[in-house]
Order: C-alpha cells, then sequence, then structure tokens
C-alpha cells in the first residue's frame, strides 16, 4: 500500500485512540517515518501495574518499503532525576533485509471446532533482527547414568528483539486482527526480498 494521506490519516488516527500523549507519539513516529511510504502499522497501548503504580506504555511499528520502524513510548513517575513525571520516547529503524524471523504464535480456544478465518483469542509477534539475543544454556550430559565427566553446556541462543502480544479480551478482536494483518505484511515483505 503506498502512502496516501488516507494510510498517514489512519496511523495518526490510531496512534490519537490510543490515547496515549498522541502528539509525542505521533512527532517522534513521523519523524522516523520520514517520507517514505507507509505499507503498514500496528498501534499498540498496554497498562501495566506495577505495586502502587498503573503504568502506561505504547508501541507503534511502521512498515515501510525498506524499512521497520518501532517506536516505544513509556511514562515515569517523578523520582530523583527529575521532580515532575516525564515520558521517554525511541524509536529504531531497522532495514527489511535485517529482519531475520517474524513468528506469529496463535492460542485458539477449542482447537477441535476451529473454522478457517476465525480470531485467535489472542496473538504473540515476535521479531528478530540480531540487535538482543538470548541464550539459554544448561549442562551438558551424556547417555551413560556412571558418567561424572564435565561435558560442558549446550544450550540455544534465540534472536528476540521485539515481542508482542495482544489478546481479544484485553485489547479487542480488532487489535487482534490488526496484529495479524501487520504481521502478514512484514512476512510478505522480509519474503520479497529473496527474490
Amino acid at each position: 500500500m503506498a502512502k496516501t494521506s488516507t494510510t498517514t490519516q489512519g496511523l495518526r488516527a490510531a496512534i490519537e485512540r490510543s490515547g496515549y500523549y498522541p502528539a509525542l507519539v505521533a512527532e517522534a513516529v513521523e519523524a522516523a517515518v520520514g517520507g517514505e511510504p507507509i505499507r503498514s502499522y500496528l498501534v499498540h497501548q498496554e497498562t501495566t501495574f506495577d505495586q502502587n503504580e498503573v503504568r502506561r506504555h505504547v508501541t507503534v511499528l511502521v512498515l515501510t518499503g525498506q524499512r521497520f520502524i518501532v517506536s516505544h513510548t513509556d511514562e515515569q513517575a517523578a523520582d530523583s532525576t527529575s521532580p515532575t513525571p516525564y515520558a521517554t520516547t525511541s524509536t529504531e529503524s531497522v532495514k527489511l533485509g535485517r529482519i531475520s524471523s517474524v513468528v506469529v504464535s496463535r492460542v485458539v480456544a477449542n482447537p477441535e471446532q476451529y473454522t478457517p478465518g476465525t480470531l485467535p483469542r489472542e496473538v504473540v509477534l515476535t521479531i528478530g533482527w540480531g540487535a538482543v539475543s538470548r541464550i539459554d544454556l544448561e549442562p551438558a550430559a551424556c547417555g551413560d547414568p556412571n558418567c561424572d565427566a564435565d561435558h560442558g553446556y549446550t544450550g540455544n541462543s534465540t534472536a528476540d528483539d521485539l515481542s508482542l502480544r495482544v489478546s481479544e479480551a484485553g485489547d479487542g478482536p480488532e487489535t487482534v486482527r490488526e496484529a495479524l494483518t501487520f504481521a502478514q505484511a512484514l512476512s510478505e515483505a522480509t519474503a520479497d526480498l529473496d527474490h
């Protein structure tokens, strides 16, 4: 989808609907996108409870023809570094060719009765581009129960630079649908690079 005023307005409207510092979030996202055409986007606002505080966070994902842009905005309470509450906004721009994995995990209720096209109960979108990796190690062992030799360690390295969870109960069915649409657009964009 080429960048049209409708696409730009749709992104701006989604940011405003999130209700989370829309002017701040929109300015950061629009600066990162620049003049590139927007192919797809996803806005996800999340509220968490941290002891006695309620914290809000918004993530905006934008797909252009050349890049994947991630924006995070968090609010912070007044603390020793600031006498007033403040927000932190960051954007990261990733060339599409750097994206190594797009994982979509779907949770469906009553899978034996699943009908194609039914929305999942929740979706977890995990995107890796090599900036952050997680290594899980455990002691290696052999099949001999009497062996007491040191076999070193074995493990897995997983790239999961971004993991975003949306659910029908918490975010509504439209957000689940939007997450699936964005994931498909991103998967197709990265697959197009292989041709």
